[in-house]
C-alpha cells in the first residue's frame, strides 16, 4: 500500500521586513518624559537634535562639553580703571592753592612767628597737602601706580614751594617789591638756601627734608587706601 508523500506543515505568516532592520531585532525601550536612568554625574543631559534627512544615517549624539571660560593672554594683567593723567593734573591744581594759602600765611604772620612755630606750621602744610592731594589721586585715579607716584612728588614739590615763596614776598614786603628783582640778579637760589639751611645752629635743618617725606607719605598712603576702596566697589 503506497503512503502519501510527505508534505511539511504550513509556516505561520512572516510580518513585513523593516528595510531599517533587516535582522528583525527588538526596538529599544521608549521612556516618556521624565523617566529612564539618571544621566551619569559629571555629564550634563543629552538633548535630542534634529532629525536626520531622508536617506541620511543617523548620528551619534555627544554629550555637551562646557564653554571655557575666557581667559586674558598670558602675560596681560586688566589694566587698572580711573583717569590718571586728570587725578595728576587735579593733584597739581589743588597743591599749587595749598602751597599759595600757606605762603600767605607766613607772609602775615611771620613777624610774629618762633622758630618751634614756625616748623610746626611748615610740617603741618606738609602732612595737609600731601592729604588732599593723596584724597584727590585715589578718587580720581584709583590704583594707578603712575598717578600715586605723581601725587607723592606734586605734595613734596608743594611743600617745598609753599615755604621758599614766602621768602620774596616777605623781602617785598619789608622793604619794595623791586628788591625781588635785586634778589634774584644776586643769587635766585636764597629762598631755597634758606629753606635747606638753620640760620641759628649752622648746618641742615632737618625738618625741611622731614617736611618733604611726610608730604610724599601722606599723598601714596592716602591715595593707595582710597584707589583700593574705589576700586572693590
Amino acid at each position: 500500500m503506497s503512503q502519501p508523500p510527505f508534505q511539511p506543515p504550513p509556516q505561520p505568516p512572516q510580518p513585513p521586513q523593516d528595510p531599517n532592520n533587516p535582522y528583525m531585532q527588538p526596538a529599544p525601550p521608549q521612556h516618556a518624559p521624565g523617566f529612564g536612568p539618571p544621566p551619569v554625574p559629571g555629564q550634563p543631559p543629552m538633548h535630542p537634535g534634529m532629525p536626520p534627512a531622508p536617506g541620511q544615517p543617523v548620528q551619534p549624539m555627544y554629550p555637551m562639553q562646557p564653554t571655557p571660560s575666557f581667559q586674558a593672554p598670558y602675560g596681560q594683567r586688566p589694566t587698572a580703571s580711573g583717569h590718571p593723567v586728570g587725578a595728576v593734573f587735579l593733584g597739581f591744581f589743588a597743591s599749587v592753592i595749598v602751597s599759595l594759602l600757606y605762603s600767605g600765611l607766613i607772609l602775615a604772620t611771620y613777624e610774629d612767628q618762633t622758630v618751634t612755630q614756625a616748623n610746626t606750621m611748615y610740617l603741618v602744610h606738609a602732612l595737609i597737602n600731601g592729604a588732599i592731594v593723596g584724597w584727590l589721586i585715589g578718587l580720581v585715579g584709583h590704583r594707578n601706580t603712575g598717578a600715586h607716584v605723581g601725587g607723592a612728588v606734586i605734595a613734596a614739590a608743594g611743600a617745598f614751594f609753599g615755604y621758599t615763596n614766602a621768602l620774596p614776598l616777605i623781602i617785598a614786603d619789608r622793604q619794595s617789591p623791586a628788591a625781588i628783582g635785586d634778589m634774584m640778579e644776586a643769587d635766585p637760589l636764597i629762598p631755597a638756601k634758606a629753606w635747606w639751611n638753620n640760620e641759628l645752629e649752622g648746618g641742615v635743618d632737618w625738618f625741611s627734608p622731614l617736611g618733604l617725606l611726610l608730604a610724599a607719605a601722606a599723598a601714596w598712603g592716602l591715595a593707595y587706601l582710597i584707589g583700593s576702596r574705589r576700586r572693590q566697589a
